[in-house]
C-alpha cells in the first residue's frame, strides 16, 4: 500500500471549485500527467432546441478537460488560464452522455498547447462530435480563488 499523497489532488480541488461544472453536472473522471477526462450526463437543462446538448456546453467541457490536462504539468503554486481555443462541432452532441478527453500537445514554460476530443455515448458506442485545439497561459505564483 502506497502512502504517497495524490499527485493530482490540487487538480481535483480546482475542479470542485468550478461552479460552472457543478451547474452542468460534469465530473472529472480521470486525471494523469498531461491528460484529463470529463464526463457529462445528458439532461434537459443543457439541451438546445433540437434536444441535443448545446454546443456551448460541449465547448465548456472540452475547455476544462484540456485545461486540466495542462495544469498537471505546471509547478505547484502556478495556475493556468485559457488564452484561446478553436472548436469544430462535427456531429450533434446526441447520446446519453458526453466524454471530453483533453491532452497536452506541446508543454511550455509560459504557453501550453492542448487538444480535446468530445464523444457522445449513443447505443453503447462512442461517436466523435467535437475537436478542439487550445492555448493555455501558465501563471506562476498566481493561486486560484
Amino acid at each position: 500500500m502506497s502512502l504517497e499523497p495524490d499527485p493530482f489532488a490540487r487538480i481535483r480541488a480546482s475542479f470542485a471549485r468550478q461552479n460552472a461544472m457543478v451547474l452542468i453536472r460534469a465530473s472529472l473522471s480521470a486525471v494523469e500527467r498531461g491528460r484529463a477526462e470529463i464526463h457529462l450526463p445528458h439532461w434537459d437543462g443543457i439541451e438546445q432546441q433540437h434536444g441535443f446538448i448545446h454546443g456551448g456546453v460541449v465547448g465548456m467541457i472540452a475547455d476544462s478537460a484540456a485545461g486540466y490536462a495542462a495544469m498537471t504539468l505546471v509547478p505547484e503554486g502556478a495556475s493556468v488560464l485559457t488564452v484561446e481555443y478553436k472548436l469544430n462541432l462535427m456531429a450533434p452532441a446526441d447520446g446519453t452522455a458526453l466524454i471530453a478527453r483533453g491532452e497536452v500537445v506541446r508543454p511550455g514554460r509560459t504557453l501550453i498547447v492542448t487538444r480535446a476530443e468530445v464523444v457522445a455515448i449513443k447505443d453503447g458506442r462512442e461517436v466523435s462530435c467535437a475537436l478542439m485545439q487550445q492555448t493555455i497561459m501558465v501563471m506562476p505564483g498566481r493561486a486560484e480563488k
